[in-house]
């Protein structure tokens, strides 16, 4: 399972399609030649669902089947939760100051990783495993990290501490006993690769969902694309007041919504700042649309980090970003959309 998991605050709608079984459904009029299809496994450690129009069963299984492969092989290289996986081989044998060759999935996701963690003054930082660590002992046994065990952790976070070759697949650490964490941006990454594969065995319109990351390829037929709902802050209310269409894209929801531990009366996030090693306490949900999922979940992240003031400013300063926020402030709701947020809303009745 890669990181602390983000669990759903996104909620995927079955766009009206309401005569749909568990598994398949009829297409609309006019695409009588395409069936829906629905699969879902347990991936990284949250349920993945893939949703697809097909022909007929034995070509949606087939893709299915192959989009499944290639998000577990991409756990086995991420995965910070066992020690024989890739990231956890070169967080170990990594020796400080010297390059390291490394797979070219890893090699995305840290270039990607670096150049977030630059656009967000490292607010986004994949070295904060040494804190993340911390934190889920803190959930387990419900008490703070040790002012003593947060200073230890210090020296070995920081974005300029990971060093990626920028022609060919290496990277080195700056000194010893780092651990990385990819859980910000790592789902986002395996839902872009899931569409790949799903477009390699010719699927076309596509969904793939893992927790609270979604991306999309071509809408279901005769529709202007997937409907997606955006959860409320409160995960005790019902359906989504908020609704977007969407076309090859990504969507992301970072928040404490469902991730979070009450400790000595004070509730903190799942999601740690990088720069003090302290879960997040503001309470806050941010949802960002982009063109991919790498980027969609990286900066969901980095925005809940840095506020929304900075972290609005950050998203608005990338091309082809849209995003939406509710901050909970002394038990009244704020809400905060970019100004492209609108032209992506659903407002049917369905």
């Amino acid at each position: 399972m890669v990181g602390l998991v983000r669990h759903v605050v996104l909620r995927l709608l079955l766009v009206g399609l309401a005569s749909l079984a568990a598994v398949c459904g009829s297409a609309p009029v006019g695409a009588a030649d395409l069936t829906r299809f629905d699969f879902t496994q347990i991936q990284m450690g949250v349920s993945f669902t893939v949703s697809l129009y097909a022909t007929d069963l034995v070509v949606a299984n087939r893709a299915a089947d192959a989009a499944f492969a290639r998000i577990k092989q991409l756990n086995d290289l991420f995965t910070d939760y066992d020690p024989k996986s890739e990231l956890m081989r070169f967080c170990r044998e990594a020796e400080p100051g010297r390059m390291y060759p490394i797979s070219p999935e890893l090699w995305d996701v840290f270039q990607a990783s670096q150049r977030f963690a630059e656009q967000s003054d490292g607010a986004f930082d994949i070295t904060v495993g040494p804190y993340v660590r911390l934190w889920r002992r803190a959930r387990k046994l419900h008490e703070l990290p040790s002012a003593g065990r947060l200073a230890e952790a210090r020296p070995r976070v920081g974005f300029r501490l990971l060093s990626v070759d920028p022609t060919r697949p290496q990277a080195s650490l700056a000194v010893p006993g780092m651990r990385l964490d990819l859980g910000g941006i790592a789902k986002g990454y395996a839902a872009d690769e899931a569409i790949r594969v799903l477009k390699e065995q010719g699927i076309d319109r596509a969904l793939v969902a893992a927790s609270g990351d979604i991306r999309v390829s071509d809408p279901p037929p005769g529709r202007a694309g997937w409907r997606v709902g955006v959860a409320s802050l409160d995960a005790e209310k019902g359906e989504p007041s908020r609704y977007l269409t969407l076309q090859h894209a990504a969507v992301s929801t970072s928040g404490d919504a469902f991730q979070f531990v009450e400790i000595e009366g004070r509730r903190y996030s799942h999601i740690v700042d990088p720069r003090t090693g302290i879960g997040l306490t503001d309470r806050m949900s941010v949802t960002v649309i982009a063109p991919n999922g790498m980027t969609s979940d990286a900066l969901a992240t980095a925005a809940c980090v840095l506020g929304l003031e900075r972290g609005f400013k950050l998203i608005e300063s990338i091309e082809g970003v849209e995003a939406f926020a509710v901050r909970m402030i002394d038990g009244q709701l704020q809400t905060r959309e970019t100004p492209g947020f609108a032209s992506l809303e659903d407002s049917t009745k369905e």
